[in-house]
């Protein structure tokens, strides 16, 4: 979700600026599914789906008396499989029915369809390191529950006296019930004493073990994750000390990772808007204008523009001399 919000807002363009106004209004209130409105709310579940699924499907519903697009529906890309179809760059879906067999659509053009390289999910190959990291934190589970709720061994060594078996046990009893009655008064606030004649040990079960330390193997295996993400480690709430160009260095590779999916996403979005224009009686086309990422950029591209007036005033200079 967090790759989804940084991917940034967009708006669609008409070629026409009659029509802009009309192509505002449908971006902004065309249902999704039930509850769903807007193209922005379609093409959030739509790169949930490709990153989550390694593919995303969705459909255009054109309206019943053929004034307009009813709707959009996001699909499940489990269901759906593009098929090659007469001509060479002739695409097809076919959906999956319960009994197994594929049904072909009727209606290819109102599928959008996108894919990740290859179709695989930016999750793959998570599982297999998370089973790794979970196993460590139960494992840190239970060695708290063994050493983090302290148990007492209490031993009684009687001095210059001998017992028989049934006045060792009668006083074990005794001093394990005065142990006990000590240790539940502490749940009320309550403190008493325990008092006993003769040598009487007490310790804490497992005090001379140590915890194991996690932290090493526990960052190599995030580190993995994150990696696998290509998202900053502060984004997740990993605090990790990094430098202040290794930090630039992650804002420019995230920043190209979130192109990527805008590539991915643009003529998704194009073939929703030229539909709607189209469904419309409108001969116009559309074009996809992304918000930048983040106001870095707009100063990055600021003082590029300057040094790029400034080199080209430089070089009329010495050619006007």
């Amino acid at each position: 979700m967090k790759v989804i919000r940084l991917t940034g807002g967009y708006r669609l363009i008409s070629s026409d600026e009659r029509y802009q106004e009309l192509l505002d209004r449908f971006s902004s209130e065309v249902p999704v599914g039930i509850t769903g409105c807007s193209l922005g709310t379609f093409t959030d579940i739509f790169l949930d789906s490709l990153l989550t699924y390694g593919s995303a499907v969705g459909e255009i519903v054109p309206a019943a008396d053929a004034s307009g697009i009813a709707g959009l529906i996001n699909g499940d890309p489990a269901k759906v499989v593009p098929i090659a179809g007469s001509q060479p760059f002739d695409r097809q879906y076919s959906i999956k029915q319960p009994d197994g067999t594929d049904k072909k659509l009727p209606h290819p053009e109102r599928i959008v369809y996108a894919s990740l390289i290859g179709g695989h999910s930016i999750l793959r190959g998570l599982p297999a390191l998370s089973s790794i990291l979970l196993r460590i934190y139960r494992c840190i589970g239970q060695n708290y529950d063994r050493a983090g709720n302290i148990r007492y061994a209490v031993t009684y060594k009687p001095e210059g006296e001998t017992l028989s078996p049934a006045q060792s046990r009668e006083r074990a009893m005794l001093i394990a019930r005065e142990w006990s009655d000590g240790m539940n008064a502490a749940k009320w606030g309550q403190v008493k004493d325990f008092i006993t004649v003769g040598d009487v040990d007490i310790r804490v079960i497992g005090s001379e073990n140590q915890l194991f330390d996690t932290n090493v193997p526990v960052r190599q295996i995030l580190e993995q994750l994150v990696a696998k993400l290509s998202i900053p480690p502060f984004l997740l709430g990993l605090n990790w000390s990094s430098t202040e160009r290794m930090s630039s260095q992650q804002a420019d590779i995230l920043t190209s990772e979130l192109e990527y999916y805008r590539r991915l996403l643009t003529p998704v979005i194009r073939s929703i808007g030229s539909a709607f224009l189209a469904s419309q009686g409108i001969d116009a086309d559309c074009t996809v204008e992304w918000v930048n990422i983040n106001l870095q950029d707009e100063i990055s591209l600021a003082e590029a523009r300057l040094k790029n007036a400034q080199a080209a005033q430089i070089e009329k200079t010495l050619a006007d001399n």
